[in-house]
């Protein structure tokens, strides 16, 4: 079943409820996915690649907003953000914890013989490829960077 199918699904669900916070995230999910259709040169459907990292950057844009309603006192505003982000994961594939991202990275380093920071670029698009959307770039970053030192 596609994205598109499930989230659709969800949306039906989440009116019946009359859940208005998981149907904003899923009509923001429905949206991030009618502009990549709609975009100049985009393909006919979307890959499961491209699905993710959509989903992602939904994340990363409520964590972001989350974290600036925070710093303004602003819980009114920052809670629904943390709701949203509940709802957008349940499409995103498990999630790795940092100590697996390390063996992966080290694995890759090793295999490469990279050494020094000069090589992370290098690490980095072959983690990032094998990774495949199971870790934050944040993290990975953090983690090529704390064993290329």
């Amino acid at each position: 079943m596609s994205l598109e199918l499930k989230i659709m699904d969800h949306m039906k669900e989440a009116m019946k409820a009359k859940d208005s916070v998981a149907l904003e995230a899923l009509r923001a999910i429905k949206s991030a996915i009618i502009l990549a259709k709609t975009e100049a040169g985009a393909a006919e459907g979307l890959s499961e690649a491209d699905e993710i990292k959509m989903l992602q950057r939904l994340v990363k844009m409520r964590k972001d907003s989350y974290e600036i309603f925070t710093a303004q006192n602003r819980s009114d505003l920052a809670e629904p953000e943390l709701a949203q982000i509940a709802v957008i994961e349940q499409f995103l594939p498990a999630q790795l914890t940092e100590a697996e991202v390390e063996v992966i990275v080290a694995n890759i380093i090793a295999e490469t013989g990279a050494t020094g920071i000069a090589a992370m670029g290098k690490v980095m698009g072959l983690a990032s490829a094998q990774i495949g959307g199971q870790a934050e770039g944040k993290v990975i970053s953090g983690i090529v960077k704390k064993l290329l030192v």
